[in-house]
């Protein structure tokens, strides 16, 4: 018996996975509709650095970006992360074009990509989509100061644990695919620290860590384990989407 012939591409990925476009009807997508292209985003692909000029949004579906600052002596932490609730790219449609920060593939996947044009005339219309993005461009800002707060009065393991909640949140599988030394780019610390509180979560029954392979075994003994932050972020995030 024959093989059954795979599916296209465009059968196994549509739009709507990605909640800020699944949040507006089909009538109201029809400004973005026509300009929507699948992309894949593989892991470590920059999606735009600090100053430059900015010609894409993306709304990934499967794949999640970290958004980071990158300092002079090339140490860098993430400022926020952007998976399938988000999009990539707000300076669009605030009016700078650029910003200072920069936007990298963590964990591969899949993302609709939109050009800048088509974005503007779907904002400018004043309609759904433009109190959608502002509404989730105030969820993205708590989302900042949030973390920015978390690295100067929280301990590692503590923002360790908030991290990986809010990253298991934006995957759809139920597994991190990520090393440790990638984690400790997005906190700005040492590999060592990581090791060291992974080990503490795993001790604790919470993860299992193996071959770049990180698995929640116990979501809810790690929210006890993570900070506020976590919290504080997810239901501002639902507060306002919700609206």
């Amino acid at each position: 018996m024959a093989a059954p012939a795979p599916r296209p591409l465009n059968a196994l990925h549509t739009p709507a996975q990605n909640h800020l476009i699944a949040g507006v009807s089909a009538a109201e997508m029809l400004p973005l509709s026509g300009s929507l292209e699948l992309v894949s985003m593989l892991l470590g692909q920059v999606l735009y650095e600090p100053g430059s000029q900015m010609q894409h949004a993306y709304f990934p579906t499967t794949a999640v970006a970290s958004l980071h600052y990158v300092t002079e002596s090339g140490a860098s932490a993430e400022t926020a992360g952007v998976g399938r609730e988000g999009m990539v790219g707000i300076a669009l449609f605030m009016g700078g074009q650029s910003t200072a920060s920069s936007a990298v593939v963590q964990t591969s996947g899949h993302g609709y990509r939109v050009h800048r044009d088509s974005l503007m005339r779907a904002f400018d219309g004043r309609g759904p989509w433009r109190r959608l993005l502002l509404r989730y461009t105030q969820a993205l800002m708590t989302q900042i100061s949030q973390t920015a707060a978390c690295y100067r009065h929280h301990t590692i393991e503590q923002q360790l644990a908030r991290w990986l909640l809010s990253t298991a949140d934006r995957s759809p599988a139920g597994e991190l695919v990520i090393t440790q030394e990638l984690v400790a780019g997005m906190l700005g610390v040492r590999r060592e620290s990581i090791t060291q509180a992974a080990g503490a979560l795993q001790d604790q029954g919470y993860i299992r860590y193996r071959r770049g392979h990180i698995s929640l075994l116990d979501p809810a003994g790690l929210r006890e384990s993570a900070c506020e932050c976590y919290g504080i972020v997810k239901h501002e995030f639902q507060r306002l989407m919700a609206a």
